[in-house]
């Protein structure tokens, strides 16, 4: 299969999937965690600065990791949140999380049990969304203790995130009609397939189907 084949199609996709997409864009102090009731997995992130979502509900589990200033009485160090939760439903172009300044002791002491932190579409407008913190427990994977949290009504709670079906993690092997023979282009496509929703990954399934049958 010639790549240019290959590349060709996946630009196509892109382009239909995102007139109805929106990015989650992630800063660099941004820790993602789990999405819509899936673990992520650090290196499909790694150098990412976003995710792209389909229109609709969504809810994300996430952490701050900050540096903090160096100073004659602390060397340096980091600041790591407890995890936070945000729902919201996606409507913008993009969402990017707004955080407060957390410069001092009692600002990061605060923002980890106020969640004070804002979703804004790329206009700078405020998005309407429920936030919370996810309370120590003794669950170790955090995926679990999000189905946990959903199924017990909190605050950001999204019941449909604790159904079976929604804690498939989103490293899961791509299917087998995307298998290319290009490394290179396989660990393209394995990156972007597991960033797209579920109806842009079945067409991209079925449009390499259609052009092995060709």
């Amino acid at each position: 299969m010639k790549l240019r084949l290959v590349l060709s199609g996946l630009i196509a996709l892109l382009v239909a999937a995102s007139c109805n997409a929106t990015t989650l864009k992630l800063a660099p102090e941004i820790d993602l965690l789990v999405l819509d009731g899936r673990k992520i997995s650090g290196s499909l992130l790694k150098g990412a600065e976003g995710l792209e979502l389909e229109r609709g509900e969504h809810q994300f589990l996430f952490r701050v990791v900050k540096p903090l200033d160096k100073d004659r009485y602390h060397p340096v160090r980091e600041y790591v949140s407890v995890p936070l939760i945000a729902t919201f439903t996606a409507q913008a172009k993009s969402v990017t999380i707004r955080l407060p300044a957390l410069q001092t002791l009692h600002d990061r002491r605060h923002f980890d049990k106020a969640a004070d932190f804002q979703l804004v579409d790329e206009q700078g407008h405020e998005i309407v969304s429920r936030r919370d913190h996810l309370l120590p427990s003794h669950h170790s994977d955090l995926e679990q203790a999000m189905i946990a949290y959903n199924r017990n009504g909190q605050v950001a709670s999204v019941p449909r995130f604790a159904q079976p079906q929604a804690t498939t993690t989103i490293t899961q092997s791509m299917p087998a009609d995307l298998a290319v023979n290009d490394t290179a282009t396989e660990r393209l496509l394995n990156l972007w397939f597991h960033q797209v929703d579920a109806a842009t990954r079945q067409r991209l399934v079925l449009w390499m189907r259609a052009l092995r049958a060709s």
